[in-house]
């Protein structure tokens, strides 16, 4: 099984432009890769492989030769990274491949191999590099593939480092009714669980907003260009860093803990980007990050050899009273709570969405008895249709579940 293991770095001053300058022609190489597979293209309709750009690389040293000074596979690693994301582009629908800049926040470089980590005398060995002071929190065992070094807005250098322990992934642990949790999530209380349980949203933005915005003003009434202004940037960058540092923090030990505590868990999709737009929740969804939580979610299913279950986003899961099936279509946003007009249940709409994404997932998937990759499910009190609920079954209203490790 791959999994990354990231620790902090502490180069020298020699070995912080060396890194830099990694980070620069693997930049400048991706860029003209790019350029020249867009000029290839348009003048001939030929298309530039990796291997071809890579062929390519040579005659590029020659006519930069600082290029010779940086590791020939870090550069052919952008090249690769280049043709993934023409890959993406083609088969996954994704934006086409741009230009990078050098104000990217995200500066990083690849060492496929030939890098060589000491654990007793806490140093990563580089080609063109060499040993660089790291932090080893944790100690891996397995088949090192590769290295990826990154930098932060604050100076902080990283590397993480990808490893095979050659295990088998885990088997999936079989789930029942009584061992699934729906989770709904939202601004006023991040998660809300079918059991009844909800955790605030911390909201870590909004409590930094004003010292982020006193040192945003420092930053625009400096010189541009000084030293002071760098400054001013640096001191913003560490607060920024801070905050997304404490939303971090904070969802690994929520997704952790649900993973944990359950053998399967039921979430809707959501459609985050779309949500964004809306100017007016558009900050308060990007503070709650839920696209990284359902991120968190899923990979540590894989590890933990758990279950997790994915509704459609269009069902009306605040909507339906989870004890009869009515369903209430004038419920509006700013009601919290309401009473079913059937059978007189008041519910709280939080809770009530994460009953019903909890029958939605085991329902419609028709989990009752599936043989196969060790999972078993016990059957659920199946949910009321009546007339209301059938005009809301449409061909979109599927499950879409996500099952560890083959999806089998």
């Amino acid at each position: 099984m791959l999994q990354a293991y990231k620790y902090r770095m502490y180069p020298s001053r020699e070995q912080v432009t060396l890194l830099m300058k990694h980070i620069h022609a693997c930049r400048f190489v991706y860029n003209h890769s790019l350029e020249q597979k867009i000029k290839a293209y348009e003048q001939d309709g030929q298309k530039l492989s990796c291997f071809d750009l890579n062929n390519r690389l040579p005659a590029l040293k020659e006519e930069y030769p600082w290029l010779k000074e940086v590791n020939s596979q870090s550069l052919q690693s952008a090249n690769k990274n280049l043709d993934n994301a023409f890959t993406r582009f083609f088969r996954e629908k994704k934006e086409f491949p741009r230009f990078k800049s050098k104000k990217n926040p995200v500066r990083s470089f690849q060492v496929p191999q030939h890098y060589h980590v000491n654990f007793d005398q806490r140093t990563i060995k580089f080609p063109k590099i060499g040993e660089v002071k790291t932090v080893f929190h944790r100690i891996f065992t397995g088949k090192m593939k590769y290295a990826t070094v990154s930098v932060t807005s604050t100076g902080k250098w990283f590397v993480s480092i990808l490893v095979d322990d050659e295990e088998p992934e885990p088997k999936p642990v079989p789930f029942t009714s009584d061992t699934t949790v729906g989770i709904d999530v939202g601004l006023t209380d991040f998660a809300t669980f079918s059991t009844g349980e909800k955790i605030e949203n911390p909201r870590y933005l909004k409590t930094s907003l004003q010292r982020l915005k006193v040192l945003q003003r420092r930053v625009s009434r400096k010189k541009k260009g000084s030293k002071n202004q760098e400054k001013a940037i640096r001191k913003l960058a560490r607060c920024h860093e801070k905050v997304a540092n404490q939303r971090n923090d904070f969802l690994h030990k929520i997704s952790f803990r649900v993973v944990s505590e359950n053998q399967a868990i039921a979430v809707e999709s959501l459609n985050v980007g779309g949500m964004m737009k809306n100017h007016c929740l558009a900050q308060g969804i990007g503070d709650v990050s839920w696209s990284t939580f359902f991120t968190m979610l899923d990979y540590k299913c894989r590890k933990y050899g758990k279950t997790l279950l994915k509704i459609g986003r269009f069902d009306p899961s605040s909507k339906i009273c989870n004890n009869c099936g009515y369903l209430e279509r004038d419920l509006a946003l700013s009601e919290r709570e309401w009473v079913c007009p059937v059978c007189d249940t008041h519910h709280d709409r939080d809770i009530n969405a994460a009953i019903n994404i909890k029958k939605f997932a085991l329902q419609e998937q028709n989990l009752v008895g599936v043989s196969g990759a060790g999972r078993t499910v016990e059957p659920v009190d199946s949910l009321p249709v009546g007339r209301r609920m059938k005009q809301e079954a449409t061909p979109e209203r599927r499950v879409v579940v996500h099952l560890h490790p083959n999806g089998k």
